[in-house]
């Protein structure tokens, strides 16, 4: 049985104004987890999750995993994600987690949670699902004007363009062309970091067995976009 939820957790919005902002399209959801055979929906309200008298807080040190990149700008951001996922696992206790490579640092933090904590659930991290153009498929998206709808497929390019320098370029220089190349382009890139995998800390050499993830955060007008890709297949 497959079991999905849909959930805008407020614990992890670091700005007010962000989580006011985030678009919730519920009939839409539904409609698509319909097509796609879900079996069971589960949509809670934010008191069924942190209702008064309930321990939801983990104490789990995050580390490296939870300043690098995306906790430079969004501090507190990954306690939040940890407290709802594992009230979430909690609540269904599946055999299997399926989560997404777009938010490679989120599934990198939760494989932390369920090693550490010896949690008996699979974590299954899915291929980041893109429009036709390549941009990664993502609830902000529709927040883009059209002028930057058509310059947004170009993080995917530049991350493609970094890929084909790993082997002969360093990660330091890909991530100064990827900044650059961002800023060219019309962006305002936050960081284009290239790490490890599973770590998350930044890679200074090149290595074949290593495997390497360019992770990168940019505005574009006023909707921030993510988006990351493993450097080696």
């Amino acid at each position: 049985m497959a079991v999905c939820s849909i959930f805008v957790n407020p614990t992890q919005f670091n700005e007010a104004s962000d989580l006011e902002k985030y678009p919730r399209t519920p009939a839409n959801d539904v409609e698509m987890l319909l097509k796609v055979g879900c079996e069971v929906l589960f949509m809670p309200p934010v008191a069924e999750i942190y209702h008064r008298g309930l321990g939801t807080q983990v104490d789990l040190p995050l580390g490296h995993l939870e300043t690098a990149m995306e906790g430079q700008f969004r501090p507190g951001h990954f306690v939040g994600v940890v407290q709802v996922v594992k009230r979430l696992l909690d609540i269904v206790e599946p055999e299997a987690l399926y989560m997404g490579q777009k938010d490679y640092q989120q599934v990198a933090i939760i494989r932390h949670l369920i090693r550490t904590q010896q949690l008996p659930v699979k974590l299954v991290m899915g291929a980041t699902v893109r429009e036709s153009d390549g941009l990664a498929m993502s609830s902000r998206n529709v927040r883009l004007a059209a002028a930057q709808r058509q310059t947004a497929p170009q993080i995917y390019q530049t991350l493609l363009q970094a890929k084909a320098m790993a082997a002969h370029k360093s990660p330091a220089e890909i991530s100064q062309f990827g900044m650059r190349q961002l800023e060219r382009l019309g962006f305002r890139p936050e960081y284009f970091e290239i790490v490890d995998a599973d770590t998350l800390e930044t890679v200074t050499e090149y290595r074949p067995v290593r495997q390497m993830v360019a992770c990168v955060a940019a505005w574009l007008g006023e909707v921030r976009l993510i988006d990351n890709l493993l450097l080696s297949d």
